[in-house]
């Protein structure tokens, strides 16, 4: 296939270009800038120049592949809603010129903040409809309209080693948060959960949704080991770096952790099971604190 992958030089979309370069697939990766564009080329895929904002040019991308994989996102999470707005435009776009056709388009999402169903965030947990996670609804939108849609969720940390340097989301910030500070904190108790997944075991995900086509499919990019409590995490950090390890109330929490409060304070308990038996999907990298201790620390 000729796959369409927006973010295509991004932390997860430049192992996604790899993984479906790898396994026999033509790539046109969107590049909003000429460093960005180096990447992709080097990689060995097609480039097109633009962004999540022109919006005729990512139809332009959708109209020319024969499949789309959409990672990109503007990462300024200080002012998250209005780029999920922006997120939301781009797959609505996307999905205009996909309609009568049965190519597959794969977006992402992610489990923090999705509601649990015994005790777990699975596949089967839906966003509910005061959400402002707009990825969800405009996936759910274009699959009711008849278009091959699916969505990947990813878990809040996403790490890895790579040619950016090692990275891992939401994780390494709270680790160069702590060292910044002198200390490590937690919010409460501390009991609440964030999964993590390795950038190439979600890149395989992604690949084996696109290739299985399975209209209306959430998958969760969750390696099912065991996860740790935000104050395991925290008591992690605060050992890997010497310092101190902190509890913080709910009104003190905004000063340390700022804009990253409601996702430090938030529990995502989320399972893979369904992604793994539908799919074939097994999670092989590295675990989350393996690389981080062999990267960061």
């Amino acid at each position: 296939m000729k796959v369409f992958v927006t973010g295509a030089s991004g932390f997860v979309g430049s192992a996604v270009v790899k993984e479906l370069l790898s396994n026999g697939h033509q790539v046109i990766g969107l590049a909003r800038s000429e460093e960005s564009a180096k990447s992709v080329r080097e990689a060995g895929a097609e480039v097109l120049m633009g962004d999540l904002e022109s919006l005729d040019i990512l139809q332009k991308g959708a109209r020319e592949a024969d499949g789309v994989i959409h990672t990109a996102f503007i990462h300024d999470f200080s002012d998250y809603e209005s780029n999920a707005i922006k997120d939301m435009k781009a797959i609505e776009a996307m999905g205009e010129v996909l309609k009568g056709t049965d190519k597959p388009i794969v977006v992402t999402g992610g489990t923090l903040g999705l509601p649990l169903i015994n005790g777990k965030i699975t596949e089967e947990s839906k966003a509910p409809a005061e959400s402002i996670r707009f990825s969800e609804k405009a996936f759910l939108d274009l699959s009711e309209s008849g278009i091959n849609a699916s969505i990947v969720r990813l878990s809040p940390s996403v790490y890895g080693n790579s040619e950016l340097g090692f990275k891992g989301g939401f994780g390494v910030m709270l680790a160069e948060m702590a060292k910044a500070k002198g200390f490590s904190a937690y919010i409460g108790d501390g009991s609440n959960v964030w999964p993590t997944v390795h950038r190439l075991d979600a890149a395989k995900l992604f690949r084996l949704a696109l290739e299985k086509s399975d209209k209306g499919g959430r998958y969760n990019a969750v390696n099912n080991d065991k996860q740790l409590s935000m104050k395991e995490f925290a008591e992690l950090i605060g050992e890997k770096l010497n310092i101190p390890v902190k509890s913080l109330s709910a009104e003190e929490a905004p000063e340390y952790f700022t804009w990253m409060t409601y996702f430090v304070g938030a529990d995502c308990p989320a399972t893979s099971l369904q992604t793994q038996e539908r799919l074939g999907w097994n999670p092989s990298e590295k675990s989350f604190v393996e690389e981080l201790d062999q990267y960061f620390f």
